[in-house]
């Protein structure tokens, strides 16, 4: 289905995205997942606790009462929630693997829907450092790009006071009502008070913690066609970033910097791999021009219609006994192995594979990597 006959979705079904997306061991690839097998989340619901079982487990639907507090919350904050089947919900987005669900949105929410460039780096950034990606940011604005970025201290600050007037996104941690850091706060307000907006995958009232840093990352990446480096350490969560952009398929600019300043190690190194090197906004929409004017192609997660293929999503298409069942069982092991690859080995269909893959996933057995790799899970 084009990204373009997507529909906002009722009330009801909004609450439904909710509760199948917060259930446990129900990630963003899973539930994509059962939302093209079963045709909608209610139905997905429905299935839920059987598949788990099939797979070894138990498993409850997380409780619509919880999901209708967190609408309220979100309507309570200003925000509104946005669903991956909705025409709003970004494109380049919607194009990842691990797309999320739904996103809470505050502020400008057109926004996302523009051609959009990321800025990050380090935290403790240098004068310089800042400087530039002040400008960088001003100068891609100007250009018509919106600029992405995560909100924190140093570079992430500067490049969103750049952009203020052109438009910024600001893509959060933990949940829409908590920016961070503290310090930040007043920045935020200002973000979406004037024209800008901020994003958030976790439920309002969520305070971060380091392990929501890469899930954020990978939106960062996600809603831009590419990301910038301005600095950053060998070991940082720019590089995070980086690193989930080219596994999105994204252009990865970085800016140069001293070799004997730890801050740029990071940036000189991802040069050395083959990073667009950027001195000026000119070097990025070099690069970026003739993507900014096309359109984005939507992945698998931008088709929300049933497939039609040999597994039907009933559960009776895989029993417990069935060889292909134990063939892919067989097959699994704690290294991560591309789905694709799976099937072949185990010369099993693919929808069957991804049947008895899902019913795994939900029962806590395999783990999900990128790529489209799966790994069985180490107790």
């Amino acid at each position: 289905m084009d990204i373009q006959a997507r529909r906002p979705l009722t009330r009801a079904e909004k609450l439904d995205w909710l509760c199948l997306s917060r259930s446990e061991r129900v990630g963003p690839v899973t539930f994509h997942h059962l939302i093209r097998r079963y045709g909608s989340a209610a139905a997905a619901l429905d299935a839920l606790p059987e598949l788990a079982r099939r797979g070894g487990r138990s498993l409850k639907p997380w409780p619509r009462a919880s999901a209708e507090r967190e609408l309220e919350a979100v309507e309570a904050a200003g925000a509104r929630l946005l669903a991956a089947a909705e025409p709003d919900y970004p494109a380049p987005l919607a194009a990842i693997e691990d797309a999320p669900p739904l996103v809470t949105v505050k502020g400008e929410a057109a926004l996302l829907t523009k051609p959009a460039i990321a800025v990050v780096g380090a935290r403790n950034a240098s004068a310089n450092g800042r400087r530039f990606a002040r400008d960088l940011a001003r100068d891609l604005g100007a250009a018509g790009l919106v600029v992405v970025s995560g909100l924190a201290r140093g570079i992430d600050a500067a490049a969103h006071e750049g952009s203020l007037g052109s438009g910024t996104v600001a893509v959060l941690a933990g949940g829409i009502d908590v920016p961070y850091p503290p310090e930040n706060e007043p920045l935020y307000d200002r973000i979406v008070g004037e024209g800008g907006a901020a994003v958030a995958e976790l439920p309002p009232g969520t305070e971060p913690k380091a392990q929501h840093f890469p899930r954020r990352n990978r939106i960062i990446a996600g809603l831009s066609l590419g990301v910038v480096v301005v600095e950053a350490a060998l070991r940082s969560g720019s590089l995070i970033t980086a690193r989930q952009a080219l596994d999105q398929g994204r252009e990865i600019f970085s800016v140069p910097g001293s070799p004997l300043d730890p801050r740029c190690q990071g940036t000189n190194n991802l040069l050395r791999q083959g990073a667009v090197l950027t001195e000026s906004a000119e070097d990025v929409l070099r690069v970026i021009a003739a993507q900014a004017g096309a359109s984005i192609r939507p992945g698998q997660t931008g088709n929300y219609i049933a497939e039609s293929n040999d597994y039907d999503g009933s559960l009776e298409s895989v029993g417990t006994a069935d060889p292909a069942r134990q063939a892919v069982l067989s097959a699994l092991s704690p290294s991560p192995i591309a789905v694709d690859e799976l099937a072949r080995q185990c010369q099993v269909p693919a929808a069957k594979v991804a049947a008895v893959l899902l019913e795994l996933e939900l029962a806590g057995r395999i783990d999900r990597h990128p790529g489209h790799k799966v790994s069985l899970t180490i107790a």
